[in-house]
C-alpha cells in the first residue's frame, strides 16, 4: 500500500504492516487535509482532522475476524472513544452486523450481535444513511451456500453529524475483492437542480400504498434541514412513483 500511495500525486498516507499474513492496514488522504496520527494498532488507524476552522477525529476500523475474539473488537471501539471528545467518524470493516436483516444467507446467534449493539451504544455512535446494495461482503459462492453481509459501514457521533449533516456512505460495486468498496462524501448537499423541474405532488397519491413511507424517508434524509427534506422528499417521490408504474406495467 505504501508504493501504491507513492504513485498516487496529491496523497499523504499512513501504513500499517501485517503480521504475517494477517491485518495490514492503510489510511490515505488528500494533500489539503492537515492530519495527524493519534494511535494505531493492526486493528485500527484513529486520526486528527483539520480542516475549514474544525477539528475531528477518523478512524479506520478492523474487527477481529473470529468470533471468539469479537469482544476485542467491542473493547477496542470503546477504548478509542473515551480517548476524546473531539466529533467522531468510525468507519471500516467491523466483521459484524447489528441486526439479521443485514444478512443474506446463513444465521448469527442473538448475543454475537447484542454485543456490538452494545457496544456501538456504550459509544453513542449512529450509523450514517447508505446508498447503494446494501450487503457489502460476498463470500463468492453460488445457491444456497451463498452468504452475504453488511459488515463494512461507517458511524459517528452527533457532534460530528452537527458538523456534516450532509454525509452519506455510497456502497460501491464489488468486483475483484468479497467486499465492495464503500465511498463517504462528506457533504452530500441536495439542491433544488437535483430535482428534475416539474415536480409536484399530487393530492391524489395520498392514501395510495407506499407513498407516505416515501415521505417518511425523505424527511429522515434531510436531517433536520427543512430545504434538503423538501427535496429528498421529492426524489423519494419520483422514484415511488416510477416503481408504481413499473408495477402496473
Amino acid at each position: 500500500m505504501r508504493r501504491v500511495r507513492e504513485k498516487l500525486d496529491g496523497y499523504f498516507g499512513i501504513e500499517v504492516d501485517c503480521m504475517g499474513r494477517a491485518g495490514g492496514l492503510a489510511f490515505m488522504w488528500k494533500k489539503e487535509l492537515d492530519c495527524s496520527l493519534l494511535t494505531a494498532s493492526i486493528h485500527h488507524i484513529d486520526l486528527l482532522v483539520k480542516e475549514g476552522g474544525r477539528e475531528w477525529r477518523a478512524t479506520g476500523f478492523y474487527g477481529w475476524p473470529m468470533v471468539s475474539d469479537r469482544n476485542l473488537s467491542w473493547e477496542l471501539l470503546r477504548l478509542l472513544s473515551g480517548q476524546s471528545d473531539l466529533p467522531w467518524l468510525c468507519m471500516g470493516d467491523f466483521n459484524e452486523v447489528l441486526f439479521s436483516t443485514e444478512m443474506k444467507g446463513g444465521s448469527r446467534p442473538q448475543w454475537q450481535m447484542n454485543n456490538f449493539r452494545t457496544s456501538v451504544d456504550d459509544c453513542g455512535l449512529t450509523d450514517i444513511g447508505w446508498e447503494g446494495y446494501q450487503f457489502t461482503w460476498d463470500n463468492g459462492q453460488a445457491g444456497e451456500a451463498n452468504r452475504q453481509s453488511m459488515i463494512d459501514r461507517a458511524m459517528c457521533t452527533n457532534s460530528w453529524l452537527e458538523l456534516f449533516p450532509y454525509a452519506k456512505l455510497i456502497h460501491l460495486t464489488r468486483e475483484w475483492s468479497d467486499h465492495a468498496p464503500i465511498k463517504l462524501l462528506l457533504d452530500r448537499r441536495v439542491t433544488v437542480m437535483e430535482v428534475k423541474r416539474g415536480f409536484k405532488f399530487e393530492q391524489m397519491w395520498i392514501g395510495e400504498e407506499g407513498c407516505e413511507e416515501a415521505i417518511r424517508r425523505g424527511v429522515g434524509k434531510g436531517r433536520g434541514e427543512l430545504g434538503a427534506a423538501i427535496n429528498e422528499c421529492a426524489r423519494e417521490l419520483q422514484a415511488w412513483k416510477k416503481s408504481s408504474i413499473r408495477k402496473i406495467g
